[in-house]
């Protein structure tokens, strides 16, 4: 089986079936028919992906489950004939092609009619008449259709449509008074005037143009319908404004956020100042009038714990005195965001009334398998030099593989390398077998070596399984810094209260978004069918600006331009908002209206440590309804890109560190 089938293989499975689709007969269609071959040839990389993808004429493809669920929806027999408006690319006409014996489809861009005709020829489809002209009139030569599909929307079902079905036919179309309200319809024709309609549920798409459709591109609201309050007005009546992150009142946050143990705070990209300066803002008052007392983040444990050791005037092991936050990108802690929070940490602990309970710095990621392994060692030497030799016999499986753990399990996959697991897991077990003859001696330093152990041991299965199973990889990865926060949680007793700081795709609850379809989960998700209402979930986001990111994984850091967002956003919603900064209360809406509104799936951008602005839709968006993702939402419609430290104190002024050594 070849890559392409692989990868439709995997959106049928993931995409379609794990949302519920089980038509077997347009299953099989789509599995027949190869979408590479109906997009650009640049973006071909990306013809899997659970999104639209633009094509000429600046249109779009559509997405893969929409067109599954539309062609489901019209419930077709093999002797059926049907009319298609909106070509496009002909991917959705070669799926009805597969199933029926005539498709009639109909474009308004002859440069999209000519082409889609020549491929769908090409590819073998002999069933398919293709039209360069107005869909919304329909192909009244070849009435009537047993069924119509429409791929825009319009303000209302055209009756030219409706009159070209066959009795009992069938037309799925998007309808909506604007291009933010739409519902799918399906119209059966009863009889001669009697037509019966169904709502399948929300859906967003470009405007049906021509006679009985919109006018064009700019009137896409009937004037009678403009004096309706649009959702960006909504959002700006249900929503906090704020001129800067230094002024900002957060008291009606706070109360908002009330007695939760758990406050999770995200960020649209690992490179963005405000993200990083915000979230210190909002810790900084739940730590001094809530008493939250952990930090923890999307970093590695050895690295967060050269801070965690800072801010506690606790002593470095001199065998373990090395620079922080070298791996890449470097950048995402490294910063002068991270470092003005982090000397705050330090001052908020010397001056604090309760000295016994100060907070602490931790990281939950699992990526520093050398920088663990050595702790362990460094600590097993100092209380066990036995133990730690055995250890180090045992760890020394992976020994080969500490620059690049990812060689490890690119080996161990073609087997020209022994699996590590056993090992590393016995000197695991090893090492939870004396918990209590350890921790006796020092109990702080003995629940950091566990931590490091155990992160050697999920890092080696999860470097053992990334190139075969992504998906389990990153759910791995997830489950691990959950794991790991409640170990801090029981670590810390019962007062403990955590602020969690991680990209909005890992604290932003899975279930609301395209990532659960694939089968994937992610702490966010984990927190809430555990802690309930007892967590607050915070996401970010941004319309334009610059951020800090590579153009490959281990390049170089770079500025870039952060592209103004995509029309079918969430992003551009919020750019339409007339106020810059925002607070957007999503469980306690100031106005219900917006959070019923806003529930309808759309677009969100998600700009990691790497940033492809030339393929930015393919790229950076994903599905997700937003007040199912998050409780609150923050604004800031123009960003900057965070500052690196340069690692480099002044003479006489070690003012970076805990970064620099």
């Amino acid at each position: 089986m070849g890559k392409f089938e692989d990868l439709r293989k995997q959106m049928i499975e993931y995409q379609m079936a794990a949302r519920g689709l089980d038509d077997s007969l347009v299953l099989n269609a789509v599995a027949a028919v190869p979408r590479e071959a109906f997009v650009p040839t640049d973006l071909v990389e990306f013809a899997y992906q659970d999104s639209p993808l633009p094509i000429a004429a600046s249109q779009t493809i559509s997405q893969p489950y929409i067109v599954a669920l539309m062609t489901a929806a019209l419930q077709l027999k093999p002797g059926d004939r049907v009319l298609e408006v909106g070509t496009g690319s002909g991917y959705a006409a070669a799926i009805l092609a597969e199933l029926v014996a005539e498709v009639y489809t109909i474009e308004r861009h002859k440069i999209l009619a000519d082409t889609a005709r020549e491929r769908l020829k090409s590819l073998g489809y002999n069933n398919v008449n293709v039209l360069y002209g107005d869909g919304t009139l329909g192909w009244p030569e070849h009435a009537p259709f047993d069924a119509i599909i429409v791929a825009a929307g319009g303000p209302a079902v055209p009756a030219t449509l409706k009159e070209q079905l066959a009795p009992g036919g069938r037309l799925v179309i998007p309808v909506g008074t604007t291009l933010q309200t739409q519902k799918l319809l399906r119209v059966v024709r009863v009889s001669v005037d009697d037509y019966r309609h169904e709502d399948l549920g929300d859906v967003r798409f470009v405007p049906l143009i021509g006679a009985a459709g919109w006018e064009d591109e700019a009137a896409q609201m009937p004037a009678v319908k403009k004096a309706a309050v649009s959702l960006p007005e909504l959002m700006y009546q249900g929503s906090e404004h704020f001129a800067s992150i230094d002024r900002v009142n957060l008291d009606n946050l706070l109360a908002r956020i009330g007695d939760a143990r758990l406050v999770l705070m995200g960020e649209a990209s690992h490179g963005t100042a405000e993200f990083y300066e915000m979230r210190a803002r909002i810790a900084r008052e739940l730590i001094e009038k809530k008493g939250f007392n952990v930090i923890a983040v999307e970093a590695d444990w050895p690295d967060a714990s050269r801070i965690n050791h800072y801010i506690r005037n606790i002593a470095i092991d001199p065998l373990l005195e090395r620079q922080p936050f070298t791996r890449f990108p470097s950048w995402m802690w490294a910063n002068h965001s991270v470092l003005d929070f982090t000397h705050w940490l330090k001052n908020f602990n010397d001056n604090s009334a309760a000295p016994g309970n100060p907070v602490g710095f931790y990281g939950l990621d699992l990526y520093s398998l050398g920088a663990s392994i050595e702790t362990v060692l460094s600590y097993l030497e100092s209380v066990d030099p036995a133990t730690a030799e055995v250890a180090r016999i045992r760890y020394g499986c992976l020994t080969p593989w500490m620059d690049d753990p990812s060689l490890y399990g690119q080996m161990v996959l073609t087997r020209q390398y022994k699996t590590c697991e056993q090992s590393i897991l016995i000197m695991l077990q090893d090492l939870l077998k004396k918990r209590l003859e350890y921790s006796q001696a020092d109990g702080e330093r003995f629940f950091d070596a566990e931590q490091n152990a155990k992160l050697v041991a999920n890092a080696e299965r999860y470097y053992r399984t990334m190139y075969y199973a992504e998906n389990s990889s990153w759910n791995q990865r997830d489950q691990h810094m959950f794991d790991t926060l409640e170990a801090i949680l029981e670590f810390k007793g019962a007062d403990a209260k955590a602020i969690v700081w991680e990209h909005n795709s890992h604290i932003g609850d899975a279930r609301a978004t395209q990532m659960s379809a694939r089968g994937e989960l992610n702490i966010g998700q984990l927190i809430r069918q555990k802690y309930g209402n007892a967590a607050y979930l915070i996401g970010f986001g941004t319309d334009h600006g610059t951020v800090a990111a590579a153009s490959e994984w281990g390049g170089a850091m770079e500025v870039k331009r952060v592209q103004p967002s995509h029309i079918d956003s969430y992003e551009r919603l919020c750019h339409e908002v007339e106020t810059d900064n925002f607070l957007l209360p999503l469980r306690q809406p100031l106005q219900q209206s917006v959070r019923q509104r806003l529930l309808a799936e759309r677009l969100e951008r998600a700009i990691g440590v790497i940033y492809r602005p030339e393929s930015e839709l393919q790229s950076h968006y994903f599905y997700a309804s937003l007040p199912q993702q998050f409780d609150e939402y923050i604004w800031f419609d123009e960003t900057r890109a965070v500052t690196p430290l340069s690692r480099e104190p002044l003479k006489g002024m070690p003012e970076t560190f805990p970064f620099g050594v």
